[in-house]
């Protein structure tokens, strides 16, 4: 029994220093900043559940924007919910000591000024459990406080041109495009603010547009009913009226919460609740049912919260260097700022929508992005509720081996709260099954109205976007159901949900090409009993595809998992059928490029419109090739020798060349691109990338470089486990990432050797293959 004791004794205390370690890196990516902001393009970011706060001090005030998952209004815009600005008197904030930190170890922003004898701290979180955001002030001396709820849509404002890219109308010309005004009183000391949806959405215009009238009554409608907005409270302040004003270009007006007397302690509050009904009243009992809840929890709120982080953190980690804390290192500014931008994902955990590549909760004002963008807060470019796959997927496949695999939720509910659209889609319009996805697809499940084609030929095909970059790209969808399958790989959770919506992207693609073959020839298939994939595309850049390369590597590797799946998730049946179409996968094209087989981007094509590499996806996302796999050779010749490949490699935005680098074992183009990726924004928050081809926040260009820095540490192709396929030698690390089988692996590099390995469970070890 004293042994036992003792070994047990051992344990904890290597388990206790172990977490200590890795709290201790943590801190050191800790941000702070000793001088207050410009303007929001100098904000932090500070959220949790689905709640992002934009947070920043500027001459003395402090201020923070609130966004919430799931508030798109009748365009389609993603809107915020307000602006607060806290002002103090006297002003602790007016003096020269002052910081601004945001601690990741428990998602808070914590402000300290001195300005004299007077001190104060505010401390800025939000309850990962209910919609609540915190602000805590705290003051050496007695202080009073004031506390104004500002918004920019007291009134109705016109959106003209450009402006309209935040919204789902574009460059529609059915008259103007108005964003609608909010609801915002005082009522009982405390500030109430919502925005209702009125009948008539973009939805029904895109539903009209696209000829899909007859099924309308049956088709999911996210925008209808729909009321959203919250209240600013705080006990001990009473309302002091209104005020105007105008920030960055925006006019404004206020609503005043004030102190009824100085106090050092002062608390406020901003609830919030989005619900889908049918009268304003309905929505303000949910709101103080939120009120209430959080009234009856406050006492533990904070810890759990606390809770929640410190488990976030724990589940997976990568710290470049860490024994080497150099802010002007880009290799160690890779691994802080991978840590940055998974703490933004975070954020929204348990958001009602995904996390969105143009800025998720994290927008600013335009006019700090691009000084002639001069419009309100609730600007994005690329549309508020459209979420454009090749770029939503690369924010979402980091998550896979970062372990996160509860927030994929939200990004995998948006297609099954879409698959019957979708599949309404391929009914009027060809008559045969499966669910037709767009890439410009809409909250709804169809394509955006603009991106539709405005000036569209009447007898042109309705189910084909008139529109160069995007008619007949429409096997992105292919991705997400292949992230769907691996959660399956790598947890053992039951999939089944998501086996109709994999099952009907599937047959779209098996159904719609015979349907188009039965239009032009006799014979279904090719001579050896292939699937004809023409017209068809490679992304947005090979156009009039034949055999595209991307979709067979997406098909070929989608089946096989899916067949790989045990027996409860599909009938004998049922797998007879998706072996027929397995088998029906033409092959993969191949060509000679000086004297070396490559890979090409489909078997012909009539144009190329955008600078994706789409020959190099048999690499990422369909691992077809890569270390430890058969012809690796040929797709690194591809990346030597095809031209286009060449001329298209970068590390901007959405562009993953450091993926494939990684995934084909080049260390040290895997690392140069990588740490472009991943190195400092050049913006004061060091993961506010962009805006690359999209918008600041840039999170496909985060999401990218998450991916390739993963995929630099660790490479895996069923049970086996690469460590290190892509990993420089001179980079001391410590990670841990997820693999299959419910699977963890932890180690520790130093100078070119593994110190320490733990695998999770043990029997795991065994397929390990290290590569230093």
């Amino acid at each position: 029994m004293k042994l036992r004791f003792l070994l047990l004794c051992i344990l904890a205390s290597l388990s206790f220093f172990k977490s200590d370690a890795q709290t201790e890196e943590l801190s050191a990516y800790n941000l702070t900043w000793t001088s207050q902001s410009k303007n929001s393009g100098e904000s932090m970011p500070c959220g949790g559940g689905d709640i992002g706060l934009n947070v920043w001090v500027e001459n003395g005030e402090l201020y923070f924007y609130v966004s919430k998952s799931g508030t798109f209004d009748e365009n389609n815009t993603f809107l915020k919910l307000g602006r607060v600005t806290i002002k103090l008197f006297p002003n602790p904030f007016g003096g020269t000591d002052f910081s601004q930190q945001l601690h990741l170890q428990d998602g808070s922003v914590i402000i300290d000024g001195k300005n004299g004898n007077l001190s104060t701290q505010v401390k800025l979180w939000v309850d990962v459990y209910r919609p609540v955001v915190h602000v805590e002030i705290n003051s050496s001396e007695p202080i009073k406080t004031e506390a104004d709820y500002e918004s920019w849509r007291y009134r109705d404002r016109n959106a003209n041109g450009l402006e309209n890219n935040q919204d789902s109308r574009k460059w529609s010309k059915d008259g103007v495009v108005k964003t609608l005004k909010d609801n915002i009183t005082f009522k009982n000391n405390m500030v109430q603010f919502y925005h209702q949806n009125q009948d008539s959405t973009v939805f029904d215009a895109t539903v009209h547009e696209q000829g899909m009238d007859a099924v309308k009554s049956g088709m999911f409608n996210p925008l209808a009913h729909l009321v959203f907005g919250g209240m600013l409270k705080a006990d001990g302040m009473q309302a002091a009226g209104t005020n105007e004003g105008k920030y960055q270009n925006t006019d404004f007006e206020g609503w005043r919460l004030q102190s009824t007397k100085a106090k050092t302690t002062q608390n406020i509050e901003v609830y919030l609740n989005t619900s889908y009904v049918n009268s304003s009243q309905l929505w303000a009992q949910k709101l103080d049912s939120v009120v209430r809840d959080a009234a009856s929890n406050r006492k533990t709120a904070l810890q759990n919260t606390q809770n929640w982080w410190k488990q976030y953190w724990e589940r997976s980690y990568i710290f470049i260097n860490p024994d080497n804390t150099n802010p002007q290192s880009p290799e160690w500014q890779a691994g802080r700022n991978y840590q940055l931008f998974r703490y933004m994902l975070g954020c929204n955990a348990y958001g009602t929508y995904p996390t969105k590549f143009n800025g998720g909760l994290f927008t600013y004002d335009p006019v700090n992005v691009d000084t002639t963008y001069k419009f309100t807060p609730d600007f994005r470019n690329w549309g508020g509720g459209l979420m454009t796959a090749q770029n939503q997927r690369l924010v979402y496949w980091p998550m896979l081996k970062s372990g996160d695999l509860d927030m994929m939720k939200p990004q995998f509910d948006f297609y099954l709260r879409s698959l019957h659209n979708a599949e309404l889609r391929s009914k009027v319009y060809w008559g045969h099954n499966g669910a037709c996805f767009t890439e410009q697809i809409e909250n709804f499940g169809l394509p955006n109205m603009g991106e539709y084609g405005l000036k569209r030929p009447t007898n042109f095909d309705k189910g084909v976007e008139y529109n160069a970059w995007l008619e007949y790209t429409w096997d992105t969808a292919l991705e997400f159901c292949q992230m769907m399958l691996e959660t399956e790989h790598y947890t053992g959770k039951d999939i089944k949900p998501y086996i109709p919506f994999i099952e009907s992207c599937l047959t779209f693609f098996n159904e719609h090409y015979q349907y188009l073959a039965k239009k032009r020839d006799i014979n279904i298939f090719d001579a050896n009993g292939h699937l004809v994939l023409f017209p068809g595309s490679s992304g947005e850049t090979y156009k009039m595809a034949y055999n595209s390369t991307s979709t067979i590597a997406a098909l070929q590797t989608v089946l096989t998992t899916l067949l790989k799946l045990p027996p409860q998730y599909l009938t004998d049946a049922e797998r007879k059928n998706w072996e027929i179409m397995l088998k029906r996968i033409p092959p993969i094209n191949f060509t000679q490029i000086e004297g070396h087989k490559t890979i090409a981007p489909a078997k012909s094509w009539e144009r190329i419109n955008n600078i994706e590499s789409m020959q190099l996806y048999p690499v990422f996302p369909w691992g077809i090739y890569g270390v430890g796999k058969p012809d690796l050779d040929v797709a690194i010749n591809t990346w030597k020798y095809d031209t286009l490949a060449i001329e298209f490699r970068s590390g901007i935005g959405w562009k993953q060349d450091n993926i494939f680098a990684a995934r084909m074992g080049l260390i040290k183009e895997a690392a140069d691109l990588t740490v472009f990726k991943l190195k400092n924004s050049g913006r004061r928050f060091p993961a506010f990338w962009g805006p690359g081809f999209d918008w600041t926040p840039d999170h496909n260009w985060g999401g990218s470089g998450m991916i390739g820095l993963q995929e630099m540490l660790m490479q895996v192709d069923d049970k086996k486990i690469y460590l290190f396929p892509a990993w420089p030698k001179t980079w001391n690390v410590h990670f841990k990432l997820h693999a299959p089988y419910n699977t963890t692996v932890e180690a520790t590099v130093k100078n070119g050797k593994v110190e320490s390995l733990t695998v999770l469970p043990k029997e795991r070890e065994k397929d390990i293959i290290n590569m230093l």
